[in-house]
């Protein structure tokens, strides 16, 4: 990785930070010492930063040099296999919001047969492209309730980041969904009625949900893949 990718993969994750509501551009300036239009420009790519504003950057966000590192498609896990590949298990809120998974916010890494992942087939519009793709995720006990016995509590679910199409992936059968609700990560069911999606739960103790698409915003915006697999039990 060279300075200028350094220089991108630290704007992306400041801006990850700021969209998510725990970092602002003032709160910034605090912590460094630098004006606001000073970041306000490398933010916005008008400018890049010496190795020591870097640096003052880095530390006052509890980052490293290796946290601006993607994690690598395929991992090593004691010995060479061409037939596995290593998918990140991560928090919901690094799967909603971090487009590149940084090292330190990987849990754990899930196997799987590379063969069986390169046949899953993508469809989503340009920008997500430039997500990684595939991400696993912990389902707790509370989220999994609405969606038993589908998915059980302690569930690990494989999210196709680059597919949020509305389309079916197969004819005749619902896609399964990770949706963001605010900051919150859900499995569901998912139609489309105009400008709302409709959550629906396999557990008909639980209600279906209506949410509204924000102002600038397509309804698909609010999902953030669709779920590729669920390991109930490992």
């Amino acid at each position: 990785m060279n300075f200028t990718q350094m220089h991108d993969r630290l704007r992306q994750e400041l801006l990850r930070r700021m969209q998510r509501g725990t970092l602002s551009v003032s709160l910034l300036a605090r912590q460094t010492g630098f004006g606001q239009a000073h970041l306000s420009n490398f933010l916005h790519s008008r400018r890049q930063l010496s190795l020591e504003a870097m640096d003052r950057i880095l530390a006052a966000q509890h980052l490293t040099v290796a946290d601006l590192l993607p994690v690598l498609g395929r991992a090593q896990v004691g010995r060479e296999s061409a037939d596995e590949s290593a998918i990140p298990v991560v928090s919901h809120a690094t799967a909603l919001f971090e487009a590149l998974i940084r090292p330190t916010a990987v849990q754990s890494m899930l196997q799987l047969p590379a063969a069986a992942l390169k046949s899953i087939r993508p469809r989503a519009p340009n920008p997500r492209y430039a997500w990684q793709r595939f991400v696993a995720v912990r389902v707790p006990a509370s989220d999994a309730l609405a969606m038993e016995p589908l998915v059980l509590p302690d569930a690990i679910a494989l999210i196709d980041r680059h597919y949020n199409s509305p389309l079916p992936y197969r004819p005749s059968r619902p896609n399964l969904y990770a949706v963001r609700q605010n900051s919150h990560l859900t499995l569901r069911y998912v139609d489309f009625l105009s400008n709302h999606l409709v959550l629906r739960p396999v557990n008909l103790a639980y209600a279906v949900q209506l949410i509204e698409a924000n102002a600038g915003e397509a309804p698909n915006d609010r999902l953030v893949g669709r779920i590729a697999l669920i390991l109930n039990e490992l």
